[in-house]
């Protein structure tokens, strides 16, 4: 992927990042923290790696995304109104009643999303079965998970992990977005999670250690998964990536912009987008 490429996928996360403040504000509400931390990797997913169709969002040889660590549902939202799976105008009904954006994504609702989130730890395992249907079926579709740091946290993730290294499912790769803050505190005070690479390599895993927010990283990662092994990305991200009073802070989890923050975050983030405009 050459450079003018590279540098179109960062403005559309800048603007992802920009249309979360938009959409937060109209909402009061929404986890800008852990969406800003996966926004780049999802970006590249759906603009540049995945095989979907807008106009066919349930083809039976598309690739599947599910977003496990479901409370960052602002941005997946944001990158499917932008890729297309429904209108843009559609984010200003995000949590409303009635609204088909709720706080996490469910499967019945807009168009593009795979699978119901809410209670942590689940997402790897319904990837599992996907992947495993799949190859039953003779079809070569990919299934990406993404997982939080603060939900490896939950059994049911090792459990799930144990099963897809011993199964060697390369139709299916998990990313754990490892920004290193949970709900109310930094991972490491509540479980360590230190080695996270060497511990998960134990389970049989081709693991591939990046950091996340690095466009040319991130490439380099999905182009060096091995066919007949399990795989799983690493990402080293930052909790609020793009504002700068946002980064590694774990009050940004969830926390709220206000009428003075919001203009702060969207200055920073429009020089940002004009320096890569030059």
């Amino acid at each position: 992927m050459n450079e003018k490429r590279i540098k179109e996928l960062k403005k559309l996360a800048v603007q992802f990042r920009k249309d979360c403040l938009d959409t937060q504000k109209v909402a009061k509400s929404g986890h800008i923290g852990g969406a800003y931390s996966a926004l780049d990797i999802m970006t590249y997913l759906y603009f540049e790696k995945m095989n979907i169709d807008v106009n066919d969002p349930w083809k039976e040889d598309r690739d599947i995304f599910i977003l496990s660590k479901g409370h960052a549902s602002i941005g997946y939202y944001v990158v499917l109104a932008r890729r297309g799976f429904f209108p843009v105008e559609e984010l200003q009904t995000y949590r409303k009643v009635n609204s088909r954006l709720q706080g996490h994504s469910h499967i019945d609702s807009a168009p593009g999303i795979e699978c119901s989130t809410g209670s942590l730890g689940q997402g790897l395992s319904f990837g599992i079965g996907l992947a495993l249907g799949l190859k039953k079926k003779g079809l070569k579709n990919k299934i990406y998970v993404m997982l939080g740091d603060g939900e490896m946290e939950e059994g049911q993730v090792w459990e799930a992990l144990m099963l897809q290294g011993t199964l060697k499912l390369d139709n299916l790769v998990t990313i754990i977005d490892f920004n290193k803050i949970q709900l109310d505190d930094y991972v490491d005070n509540i479980i360590d999670m230190k080695n996270m690479a060497e511990r998960i390599k134990s389970f049989g895993f081709n693991v591939i250690d990046i950091d996340g927010n690095d466009m040319h990283q991130i490439h380099e990662a999905f182009e060096s998964l091995k066919e007949n092994e399990a795989n799983l990305i690493v990402a080293n991200t930052v909790k609020g990536k793009g504002v700068s009073f946002m980064e590694n802070s774990v009050a940004w989890h969830s926390k709220k912009a206000d009428a003075e923050e919001y203009e702060k975050a969207m200055k920073e983030l429009d020089a940002k987008e004009a320096e890569l405009n030059e």
